[in-house]
């Protein structure tokens, strides 16, 4: 790839590179931090890159280096952080989108990336496998088991409204 395609290439992704880490780790600072780093990663493999395969390779690298940076801040946060999950319906929500938002930091890491992926960028089963590492016949039982959870997380549409 050359300077100029990987520019186009930053130009055309990066706001859904940064949509899709900030929605995994709901923390701007956090997310435009990865993205940088992301950027340098593809940055130093420019010349091995196609362009063809600029936006698959962006976002898995992006997606590794949120995975880096979680487990990280995951070993250096003590255990009596974590929450236990509480269903939102409980709660006295007004904003779908809050309740959406509070149901998917409840998932596990990869469960939330393949949905994200999937829902919210519009990636098939094969390029979410890519960008994860992931096959797709893994990507499908990650996917079903987050909706599934997100369905009894947030129970009926009624109860929340």
């Amino acid at each position: 790839m050359t300077i100029a395609e990987f520019n186009n290439c930053v130009d055309l992704y990066a706001d859904k590179l940064y949509r899709f880490i900030l929605k995994n780790v709901r923390d701007k600072d956090k997310a435009k931090d990865i993205v940088q780093d992301t950027f340098e990663k593809v940055w130093l493999k420019v010349s091995e890159v196609s362009s063809s395969n600029a936006k698959s390779y962006m976002f898995t690298a992006g997606y590794r280096t949120m995975i880096d940076h979680l487990r990280r801040d995951n070993k250096q946060s003590p255990l009596e952080d974590k929450l236990q999950a509480i269903p939102a319906s409980s709660s006295s929500y007004s904003d779908l989108k809050e309740v959406l938002n509070e149901a998917l930091s409840h998932l596990p890491e990869v469960q939330r990336s393949v949905i994200l992926l999937r829902d919210y960028e519009g990636y098939n089963y094969l390029e979410i496998g890519e960008i994860t590492g992931l096959s797709e016949s893994q990507v499908k039982v990650y996917i079903y088991r987050a909706r599934l959870f997100l369905k009894e997380y947030i129970g009926s549409v009624n109860a929340v409204i």
